[in-house]
């Protein structure tokens, strides 16, 4: 058996139930790209693409095989647009580090302005996902539906270096890990639960970045005699 074939095939058990190997491993990949992201290293955005093809595959399992009943067509959505919008996420990151910075963004605040954006990008969002997700038969569409919004809105912001992407990340993560338990993909549900532990120490982070690179910025103050 070569090594595709048993990254296609193989599988485990774990809680009584068969989970694939490739499941476990496009979330070592996503994990990956959440530490990577932390640090604010371009690597985050192509090892993150390696786990969205990864996990596509396994939650639209009438196409490819998996073990789980339940087809989670959001989940598998969000992995196109994760890898789509990483490719924009990566050439924005890669500028910014080769234009002389010593890491791929600057963590910033989003303005007012970009946050009615986002708010007014999640409405829409999520009533177009309610619909096609409910007309493609997945399973809990309206929660599926949230998942696969703020996924998009999150990345975006990761791509943008908004502050706020780790509290998106932390509103799908509530949603995500009773979801993906229902539906018996426990790898994914752990790994919800250690990402949303990242994306608290991950806001810190950048909140603690954003406030050194501000004071580091401010103008001295001009002495008046």
């Amino acid at each position: 058996m070569d090594f595709f074939d048993w990254l296609l095939h193989e599988r485990v058990t774990i809680a009584g139930s068969p989970v694939l190997v490739r499941e476990i491993v496009g979330n070592v990949f996503g994990l990956g790209s959440a530490l990577f992201g932390m640090r604010r290293l371009v690597a985050a955005w192509p090892v993150g693409i390696v786990g969205n093809v990864l996990l596509f595959t396994v939650f639209v399992g009438g196409l490819f095989d998996t073990p789980q009943d339940k087809d989670l067509w959001g989940q598998a959505g969000r992995q196109v647009f994760f890898a789509l919008v990483s490719l924009y996420g990566w050439y924005r990151w890669y500028q910014t580090r080769h234009g002389g910075a010593a890491t791929g963004v600057q963590p910033r605040w989003a303005t007012a302005r970009e946050r009615i954006e986002l708010l007014g990008a999640a409405a829409v969002l999520y009533t177009i996902s309610y619909f096609v997700l409910q007309a493609l038969g997945s399973w809990g569409p309206q929660w599926d539906a949230w998942i696969l919004t703020g996924s998009i809105l999150a990345t975006y912001g990761m791509a943008r270096g908004y502050v706020e992407f780790w509290l998106i990340w932390i509103a799908v993560d509530v949603v995500g890990v009773p979801l993906l338990l229902q539906a018996k993909f426990y790898p994914s549900a752990a790994m919800y639960v250690v990402y949303g532990l990242f994306c608290v120490l991950g806001f810190a982070a950048w909140w603690r970045i954003n406030q050194r690179e501000s004071v580091a910025a401010a103008p001295e103050p001009v002495a008046v005699s």
